[in-house]
């Protein structure tokens, strides 16, 4: 997997370098704000960009703000933002829209290697990754009159199905079986409104329409670079 790190602490950054070229991975270029970044992707294709939401020169939403303009400009590219606190409002901004391909974990809680690693190669595929307790906060941010119609068990089922996991993956993490965690995406789909259409991932719909519900409107500074509104 070929790599471009955006982070400004270089003990992480140069961290992030030695791990993933260390598993095997290429890392294309390491820098430490976003003029770097997208000046590196002038030159090298990566397949996943890691970025720090957090980087210079106001150390704010610098990250986030590149996030957004990768998501529009470079939808081949698999974005992977890395915070250090939980802020519900950029990652709707960021889910919103084509979530594919988009990550979004918190660094103090990013424990283990393999499932760094491992998360890094679902974005890869498409996929699309979100820390537990961002799904939380976001789930908590939902005005959505479906979403509030949900039982706790539903919330539960929607809040592992946004996280990327399978039937299979939400048995296990539940205790439930198989036919249990069916019955449970079902109903959330009634309740959503999210009727059976051709072309439409209604697994996909259920977890965007609270990433939705929590969506902000933007201050006028974040719509520059060719970042969404």
């Amino acid at each position: 997997m070929r790599i471009v790190i955006a982070e400004d602490s270089a003990l992480l950054r140069a961290g992030l370098v030695e791990l993933l070229n260390g598993r095997g991975h290429q890392v294309l270029a390491a820098v430490g704000d976003a003029e770097e970044l997208f000046a590196a992707l002038e030159t090298s294709l990566p397949d996943v960009v890691i970025l720090d939401n957090r980087m210079p020169p106001s150390h704010t939403h610098e990250g986030i703000r590149a996030a957004l303009q990768l998501r529009e400009t470079r939808p081949e590219i698999g974005v992977m933002l890395l915070s250090q606190y939980v802020e519900t409002r950029y990652a709707a901004q960021l889910f919103a829209g084509q979530p594919s391909g988009t990550g979004y974990l918190l660094k103090d809680r990013v424990a283990d290697v393999a499932d760094f690693l491992h998360a890094l190669e679902r974005i890869r595929a498409g996929g699309t990754v979100l820390d537990p307790e961002v799904v939380r906060q976001l789930m908590g941010a939902g005005r959505h009159t479906g979403l509030e119609s949900l039982t706790p068990r539903e919330r539960e089922v929607l809040e592992l199905m946004a996280q990327g996991r399978t039937n299979a993956g939400i048995c296990a993490e539940l205790f439930l079986s198989a036919g249990a965690v069916e019955k449970n995406i079902t109903s959330i789909f009634g309740k959503l409104n999210l009727h059976p259409a051709a072309g439409d991932h209604r697994r996909v719909l259920a977890v965007l329409q609270y990433l939705q519900a929590a969506r902000p409107v933007w201050p006028d500074h974040f719509a520059e670079g060719g970042s969404r509104a």
